[in-house]
């Protein structure tokens, strides 16, 4: 039976749709969890017993009740609440941060399996502990096994690059981001359906979410172990194009690299360089792996990556955005919850994020297919669209109408959605793989490294431990200030984009 188109016989290529099938259904199961959004809800209620290991209120926090609008009398709800925001959340930001890197060389040396096997265990056990679990020590607890599980995601995305040729990179790739898009999204929908319709308990709600995770775990044993890794097993029997485009997809949608789009000049000459690709052969892969050498060529790769200007300021606009958007999701929850407790009316989290993923998936198609050149106009757009962003939070948190809320967190995901797939447009458009995953691996420990100093200064109840509604706006002021930084960098761009083209004509008749 013929193989793929460009597989070798008996490589990889010729069975990548077992591992594919597999690592989708993993996916799609690890993102079926209806009790997620109702997370905070859940957290309140009586039977954890947060409200028996009360901290003193944080700074500011004695301003909530008459800053709430209609809402002082909720104050049963407070205390916990402010335990959630202040004591418990903040354990998930720092165990993701602390963990990123030694998983990100882990996933690589066991081969990327191993990993993904960790993963769908510590997801076991923090939806086990959800069950469960009582207090306030037991609860921080299981945040950080849900850091495990953040953090070990990237062995999920990784694996599939080790048992397919490298022509399948887009397709596999594509696949992979719709099945946990579609999981989440039948999640979210599930769980609003089974609150609102059919009155289920969100104590049931984890139980069908550790179920899910249970299922994803008994699949991920199936998964052939791969014979190699993109860094510490590396093995390669036929040239690696370098100038190979990756293809990253958002939320299942495809943003693909355009031959016409203009690039800034040097971006090219500084990212095609050869990575490390020595030209081996079978013989390699029974060498003895050099831990060392691998660290120093990492090292050598992301000095030579982020040498590149244009790099490191898409780079850095990439980890500012990503570090916004993990702050406001992380407590939108609990904004709402302060608006409008839960405990006094229905709530409708699981609708609200289901909308808010498929529109933004929506949207993120659409802007993968409009040809311009980002490389001039992507800053500009990014100046835009963090401004929108701005507004979206600031509105959430002046306004302090539910449905205002609802509608205002929709917008800020779509908006951020096209903000991330520009930026990661421009940075995977010249990556190789090996690149893709070692730039993309250290921007997103810079946004978390980001994320923590804001969370240890304005959540944590060690720092200023500062009200829900003050906490946002601090973060519409962060959105606005790298508006106002993109906008400068674009229009300098821009200007210097269009010197650049007057200055050529002037020299052309000059080379003849």
């Amino acid at each position: 039976m013929a193989g793929p188109r460009g597989a070798r016989p008996g490589g990889p290529g010729c069975c990548w749709a077992l591992p594919t099938a597999l690592l989708c259904a993993y996916g799609f199961f690890c993102s079926v969890r209806p009790s997620e959004p109702f997370l905070t809800r859940y957290l309140l209620e009586p039977h954890k017993n947060l409200s028996e290991t009360q901290v003193p209120a944080a700074r500011g926090s004695a301003r909530l009740g008459s800053r709430g609008g209609g809402h002082a009398s909720h104050h049963p709800v407070f205390f916990p609440l402010v335990q959630v925001f202040n004591e418990i959340y903040p354990v998930w930001t720092y165990s993701y941060l602390a963990l990123l890197f030694p998983v990100f060389l882990a996933t690589d040396y066991l081969r990327y399996k191993p990993v993904v096997l960790l993963q769908g265990l510590s997801l076991i056990v923090t939806w086990f502990m959800l069950l469960y679990a009582q207090g306030l020590r037991a609860v921080q607890l299981l945040e950080f096994f849900y850091g495990v599980g953040t953090a070990t995601d990237i062995a999920y995305y990784s694996y599939i690059y080790s048992v397919v040729d490298v022509e399948l990179y887009q397709k596999v790739t594509s696949y992979c981001r719709s099945a946990t898009l579609v999981g989440y999204t039948v999640g979210s929908v599930s769980g609003q359906v089974l609150v609102s319709v059919a009155g289920w308990s969100l104590f049931s709600l984890n139980v069908i979410s550790l179920t899910s995770v249970s299922i994803a775990f008994g699949t991920a044993w199936f998964l052939p172990m791969p014979r190699k890794s993109l860094f510490f097993h590396h093995v390669s029997s036929q040239p690696f194009s370098m100038e190979m485009k990756v293809t990253d997809c958002k939320n299942g949608a495809a943003v693909q690299d355009q031959p016409s789009v203009q690039r800034t000049p040097g971006w090219e000459d500084e990212t095609k360089v050869p990575l490390n690709m020595e030209g081996s052969s079978a013989e390699k892969q029974e060498q003895k792996v050099d831990i060392v050498k691998v660290l120093k060529d990492l090292w050598r790769d992301f000095l030579q990556c982020y040498s590149s200007w244009t790099m490191l300021c898409w780079s850095v606009r990439w980890a500012l955005s990503t570090c916004g958007y993990f702050q406001v999701i992380n407590y939108a929850q609990g904004l709402w919850e302060m608006v409008l407790p839960s405990n006094s009316t229905e709530i409708y989290n699981g609708g609200v994020e289901a909308t808010s993923t498929l529109l933004g998936a929506v949207a993120v198609f659409v802007v993968g297919h409009i040809k311009t050149s980002w490389a001039m106009w992507g800053e500009v757009a990014l100046a835009l669209l963090s401004f929108l962003i701005a507004a979206a939070v600031y509105i959430m948190e002046t306004i302090r109408n539910i449905w205002v809320c609802y509608a205002s967190y929709v917008v800020f995901r779509i908006i951020y959605m096209l903000l991330i797939t520009i930026a990661t447009f421009q940075i995977a458009t010249n990556l190789s793989v090996e690149r893709y995953a070692l730039v993309f691996g250290v921007n997103t420990f810079v946004a978390l490294a980001l994320q923590t100093l804001l969370t240890l200064i304005v959540v944590d109840a060690r720092g200023l431990g500062l009200d829900i509604f003050t906490q946002f706006k601090i973060y519409a002021s962060y959105f606005a200030v790298i508006s106002l930084v993109f906008l400068g960098s674009g229009i300098y761009s821009i200007i210097r984009s269009y010197r650049r083209q007057e200055q050529m004509p002037n020299r052309s008749p000059e080379s003849h």
